[in-house]
């Protein structure tokens, strides 16, 4: 199972070659023997998952249609609600919450037969870009456990970059699957906003969360995108369009195209990250592409205005955590405020601390014109910049991240963390889609990502983009040592 595709591993198990059943408990063997190393996973469900392998094994022996991810297991980022199962969100506050409902997107992946096999961990409430900020374990990067995955999405990108399950499910706010992806060497694709739907979803910020996949082909990448990127009626921001055929728009072929680089914008890009992202440019340029120099100046303000935003939003999102309704609830409290004022003192980490007390301060009378309308303002600018942008070119390629992984304890200022964001903020300000490619490996053998990111509703676009560039690579994706095989 390890070195099969999600897609590949259908076809097996559609055609008897494999059952569902064979292939989910090789899934949880793979995981017992290796979770404990990397954390990626907060817990499994072995006997749900094996009842639905079971189940998916005699449809095919009565001859029934099986659906699209027919026996593939996936995991899920334990943000993303999944019924009568815990979701954390990598908190205190939620470790003894139950969901009551599916998530949308879960739904769409049990309809076409797709095996949960369990949730993954995360930066708490997806607030985090090291994977250090879960409540109950840090996630390690398997191609080196002393350094981080990145973050939050951090135990769905270990999980599939280890080669524990062939696919996994993170959120996006502000690079949150592209990062993590990028620190992993994995493929990782962060949809237009509202392609996906957010319904299940717990919002940390809600005008810029999005739910997409993780993968190691892009391939899987866009079969995951045609069961999970349809319209949802319980989600008011979810797109009323048709759904795209992104396996059939990704097979045509790429003649010539424009790819935008904002030079000005990446000057202070130097070293290893610099020379590889150069060198993924040049390899663009001698497959026929024209390299187009764009001005993205106003990125240089995205990561403030992004922080200054989604705290706002954080900290009205989890004003609803107060220790009445569901949650942790103090046990010194004694009074109503008590309830509040304790309950999430002791629920909730410092960062998820550090950022409601941003957003509370920015939204306070006498500061709400002065930081959250203008960051309103500035994300209008960026999102026309960009726009112009496109004018130029077909879409634009960044570095994903500044850096490859960092040691685990390296990000003891918040504000280093929060630049891990530097290229991935932008395109989340203005909702467009991107996604994450592995670009090749540093000295240390570590992973780089090339971050590629198109107008709005123009997802396949990417992903187009993006396999012309692996198609380009020798070895595009590789197996970090003692995972998954030899590299």
């Amino acid at each position: 199972m390890q070195n099969r595709s999600a897609a590949s591993l259908q076809s097996q198990i559609a055609s008897g070659e494999t059952s569902a059943e064979e292939t989910t408990k090789e899934t949880f063997a793979l995981i017992e023997k290796s979770n404990d190393e990397i954390q990626a996973f907060l817990r499994t469900f072995a006997d749900r998952a094996l009842e639905k392998a079971r189940s998916i094994d005699s449809k095919r022996k009565e001859g029934k249609p099986l659906g699209k991810l027919a026996g593939v297991p996936i995991a899920l980022k334990d943000n993303i609600q999944l019924k009568g199962e815990i979701t954390t969100c990598g908190s205190q506050f939620l470790s003894d919450y139950r969901s009551l409902y599916d998530a949308t997107v879960v739904r769409l992946l049990e309809e076409e037969d797709a095996i949960i096999i369990g949730k993954t961990n995360l930066d708490e409430f997806a607030m985090g870009a090291s994977g250090t900020h879960s409540a109950f374990a840090p996630t390690k990067n398997p191609w080196d456990t002393t350094r981080s995955p990145g973050g939050s999405s951090s135990g769905s990108a270990a999980a599939v970059s280890a080669s524990l399950c062939p696919l996994s499910l993170g959120s996006d706010t502000g690079g949150s699957i592209r990062q993590p992806a990028a620190l992993t060497g994995v493929l990782g694709f962060k949809p237009t906003y509202g392609r996906v739907s957010r319904y299940g979803l717990v919002a940390f910020a809600s005008s810029f969360d999005q739910i997409g996949p993780f993968a190691r082909t892009i391939e899987d990448i866009a079969l995951t995108m045609e069961v999970i990127g349809k319209h949802c009626e319980r989600d008011a921001t979810s797109l009323n369009a048709p759904p795209t055929p992104f396996l059939d728009e990704l097979k045509q072929p790429l003649t010539h195209g424009r790819i935008g680089v904002p030079w000005h914008f990446l000057e202070e890009l130097e070293g290893e990250t610099r020379k590889n992202f150069e060198e993924s440019i040049a390899r663009f340029k001698e497959q026929g592409m024209e390299i187009v120099d764009i001005d993205l100046s106003l990125l240089r303000t995205a990561v403030a205005t992004y922080y200054i935003l989604t705290s706002a939003e954080a900290s009205t999102n989890l004003a609803r955590f107060d220790g009445i309704r569901y949650g942790h609830r103090s046990k010194k409290a004694t009074t109503l405020d008590e309830i509040y004022d304790e309950s999430r003192r002791e629920g909730f980490g410092w960062e998820v601390k550090n950022r409601i007390l941003l957003g509370t301060f920015t939204l306070s009378s006498g500061f709400q014109d002065a930081y959250y309308s203008k960051a309103q303002k500035v994300r209008t600018l960026i999102i026309r910049q960009m726009q112009e942008a496109f004018g130029k070119c077909d879409i634009i390629a960044m570095p994903t991240a500044p850096t490859v992984a960092f040691p685990l304890d390296a990000m003891s200022d918040p504000l280093q963390e929060y630049l891990q964001d530097l290229y991935t903020t932008g395109p989340s300000l203005a909702g467009l889609p991107a996604i994450s490619v592995p670009s090749g490996q540093s000295k240390e053998g570590l992973p780089y990502g090339l971050q590629l990111i198109g107008p709005q509703t123009h997802d396949s676009t990417v992903l187009r983009y993006a396999k012309y560039f692996l198609d380009g690579m020798e070895h595009p994706v590789g197996h970090p040592p003692g995972f998954g095989g030899k590299q």
